[in-house]
């Protein structure tokens, strides 16, 4: 009879909901444990792993490995170099990913795992240094490792007690520490973080506002003495219009601007000879800037703070070399304490 076709157990809502929390409480108490009676030889495995000139290798079989895939995962985008070997695949060809310098990070509960444990002789021969987070210190992955991280032994979540659950949660959570704490050493700032993640929108929080700002070939810009009509023939038909002009002085500083708002207002007035002013009788004076250098997730809190649809782009003399418009940040969420 297959699995699909057996009786289901009668199990209520509640009881679901029980044998959830369970599974989570197991885990919860392991990842207590470990907390509480972390070895000292993680101190060694992060030193080891932030001097070391070549790359982490992960390498894992099973559940296990696909934890170790994410952990490299980590630490490639917090600033260590890092791959994922598969370690039957290395058996057959691969270990030519290892290089010199390199450091291998060998996971595996048991430590017994056959094909991670016949790969350790040929990582000795080429002098790699093997990091090794296991239940046991007295299997042959731990024997032959160069450092232990033991996390003693787990109790599997579930009735059964056997699928990989709480053991692998563990690993995660210690490849989890080694690749953050290993980026503090390595004084990994979120500057950094920002050129491995350049998509998505946390990417563009942490980026630049001169990496983002339409810059000043795509703006209008005017001289505040010139008349409203003058600058809007002058740039009538302009395909990359945006709903502002930056104003300057003879000295080319930013010293306002005229929004589409500004423009509704002059026309309620009802006054034809207000095209004919200099756009500085109606500009928005002293406005709202951001300074080249800064964090795009300041410009984004500014924008939201002060409520503002655009927000000059300046250098540190006051003149204008872009501008940020509401639309290219919309989907941003300011970074918090950055």
């Amino acid at each position: 009879m297959s699995i699909s076709s057996a009786k289901r157990l009668e199990f209520s809502q509640f009881e679901q909901l029980s044998a959830g929390r369970e599974v989570i409480q197991c885990e919860a108490r392991a990842l207590e444990q470990l907390a509480n009676n972390l070895p000292n030889t993680f101190y060694d495995a992060v030193q080891l792993i932030a001097d070391t000139e070549g790359a982490v290798i992960v390498t894992g079989m099973g559940k296990a490995g696909w934890i170790g895939q994410k952990i490299s995962a980590s630490l490639a985008s917090t600033g260590t170099r890092s791959h994922f070997m598969h370690p039957g695949e290395a058996f057959h060809g691969d270990l030519g990913r290892v290089g010199p310098g390199d450091v291998v990070l060998a996971l595996s509960n048991s430590g017994e795992t056959s094909e991670v444990v016949q790969i350790l002789p040929s990582l000795q021969k080429f002098g790699t240094p093997i990091i090794a987070i296991t239940s046991r210190t007295n299997s042959a992955l731990a024997k032959n490792s160069n450092i232990v991280l033991d996390y003693g032994k787990t109790l599997e979540a579930g009735h059964l007690g056997l699928a990989p659950s709480t053991s692998t949660t563990v690993m995660l959570a210690l490849g989890d520490a080694i690749a953050l704490v290993v980026s503090r050493v390595k004084t990994f700032r979120d500057v950094d973080f920002a050129k491995f993640h350049p998509g998505g929108s946390l990417g563009r929080q942490l980026s630049l506002v001169d990496e983002i700002m339409r810059p000043l070939s795509r703006c209008r810009v005017a001289m505040e003495s010139e008349t409203v009509r003058n600058i809007y023939v002058r740039h009538a038909g302009n395909e990359r219009r945006v709903g502002v002009i930056l104003l300057i002085n003879d000295e080319g500083i930013l010293t306002g601007l005229f929004t589409d708002s500004d423009l509704a207002r002059m026309l309620e007035r009802q006054q034809e000879n207000l095209f004919d002013c200099p756009i500085s009788d109606l500009m928005t004076r002293n406005p709202v800037t951001i300074t080249s250098g800064n964090k795009t997730s300041l410009a984004v809190e500014t924008l939201a703070c002060r409520n503002l649809s655009e927000l000059p782009v300046v250098e540190k003399t006051g003149r204008p070399i872009g501008l940020i418009d509401i639309t290219d940040v919309v989907n941003l969420r300011p970074v918090h304490g950055k």
